[in-house]
């Protein structure tokens, strides 16, 4: 064989695996890079989800305790909304709450929040614990940016969630709540049912 041919074939295998290599490269960086952006955000979101409920625990109990349920009622109207946002500025996410049955209907939830809450239930029905479920994601909007997506849901407490949000709810309590939002869903729920979840995001 000729030398010159044979240095040129090998040549040229060497370049095309070369190539290879870097297109190969090429299109797992990207993939690489958005595993490791989606971990990160998760373990954010995560936090700022755990950071809320400790904020609005705090607070709740001692709405309670200054006026029982019913004072409770103007909190969840007033101050809950006001923790949340304060807990976006500090997380630089927004961090919301949504349900499939809401109270205040500009909690409704969107498309994604539904259907990841339905998923939910679906994975409860099939045994699984609702507190160890969550969803996170990095969405791409119809726009073609890109939105981190979480989820996680609240299970039903018991007492004090129940004065508000169960079967049996004293009359003045019933009365303030209806007086608040007319149009409110939350309530006849038990204790460990889906009452909720936390919806964070944050755009790319």
């Amino acid at each position: 064989m000729n030398t010159k041919m044979h240095t040129g074939r090998v040549g040229h295998a060497c370049r095309r695996s070369l190539l290879m290599a870097i297109l190969v490269a090429a299109s797992t960086a990207p993939a690489t890079a958005q595993a490791a952006d989606l971990d990160a955000l998760t373990k954010t979101a995560r936090t700022a989800a755990k950071s809320l409920v400790s904020s609005l625990k705090t607070e709740l109990k001692s709405a309670l305790k200054e006026g029982g349920p019913v004072h409770a009622v103007s909190f969840c109207k007033i101050t809950a909304p006001a923790i949340a946002a304060a807990q976006s500025v500090e997380f630089g996410m927004q961090v919301e709450r949504t349900a499939l049955r809401v109270r205040n209907p500009a909690n409704a939830p969107d498309a994604f929040e539904r259907e990841t809450m339905e998923q939910f239930l679906a994975e409860v029905a099939a045994g699984k614990d609702l507190a160890t479920l969550e969803r996170a994601e990095i969405v791409t909007n119809d726009d073609g940016t890109k939105t981190f997506r979480f989820l996680k849901p609240i299970p039903m407490g018991a007492q004090p969630c129940l004065a508000c949000h169960g079967s049996s709810i004293k009359p003045e309590v019933s009365k303030v709540i209806s007086d608040a939002y007319p149009e409110d869903q939350a309530v006849g729920f038990k204790p460990g049912d889906l009452r909720g979840a936390f919806s964070i995001s944050k755009p790319l």
